[in-house]
């Protein structure tokens, strides 16, 4: 049995975390730690492994107190920057034997479609992504956004393939949207939706749409348990599901 502390634990997507790790055999819910609690509530449960859903100002504290805790930690909050996961990656070196996994979206649809995207990016000569989120969500863009682009940028660079084109010299309103390593990302944010992400590649003549649709948060559980299990056999930082998963 893994034993799972839970940080964040009232939130949207902290109950269903609760709710998924009591339905599985080879869990047990040791902790639920909500935000008048703290890391040591799950320390003192005896938690193996803590997910932490809480909000971006306080996740990056909370992984770097499971480390001193010597609790693995499975992160979906999202806001994290290049700066903050460089400073997890150094608090690991003194705890060699832990693992950290920061995921920016726990759906396997979407952690497939960023691979795609990826893939398809260096043979398209255009790229642009759509993000749209329920208007509670309070980063933009999205930290699966932000990932899809990285990702796509870095699939490009290495084939040698320049920005997109774009002849916009007038956008006082920034109706291009949000630039992420030269990808046009753009933020939805509407009532009714839960998570959705559509990657937009074209060449002349054609166009290739990769969409992935999450209408539950129970959609994103499935990864959420893939990481508690596997978390303790990936000791260092590892930022995005598929790092976990055999693609």
């Amino acid at each position: 049995m893994i034993s799972v502390a839970v940080l964040g634990a009232s939130g949207r997507m902290g109950s269903h975390v609760i709710e998924a790790v009591n339905g599985a055999p080879d869990l047990e819910l040791a902790a639920a730690v909500d935000h008048d609690g703290s890391v040591a509530d799950a320390a003192r449960a005896g938690a193996q492994v803590a997910v932490d859903f809480t909000v971006p100002s306080a996740t990056e504290a909370n992984v770097h107190a499971l480390i001193d805790a010597g609790i693995h930690a499975v992160v979906g909050t999202t806001g994290w920057t290049e700066e903050a996961l460089l400073r997890v990656e150094e608090h690991l070196k003194e705890r060699p034997e832990l693992g950290v996994l920061i995921a920016p979206n726990f759906a396997l649809g979407a952690v497939l479609s960023m691979r795609f995207a990826a893939a398809a990016a260096r043979y398209f000569e255009s790229v642009e992504i759509v993000e749209l989120h329920h208007p509670d969500k309070v980063d933009a863009p999205s930290g699966t956004a932000t990932h899809t682009a990285m990702g796509i940028a870095a699939a490009r660079a290495a084939a040698g393939i320049g920005p997109s084109p774009d002849a916009t010299t007038h956008d006082p309103e920034g109706a291009r949207g949000a630039v992420i390593e030269g990808v046009h990302v753009h933020a939805v944010r509407l009532r009714g939706l839960v998570a959705h992400e559509e990657i937009l590649l074209g060449n002349p003549g054609e166009q290739l749409t990769i969409r992935t649709d999450s209408f539950d948060r129970v959609s994103f559980m499935p990864g959420v348990l893939l990481g508690v299990r596997e978390v303790a056999r990936h000791p260092g930082l590892t930022v995005g599901l598929d790092g976990y998963m055999a693609l």
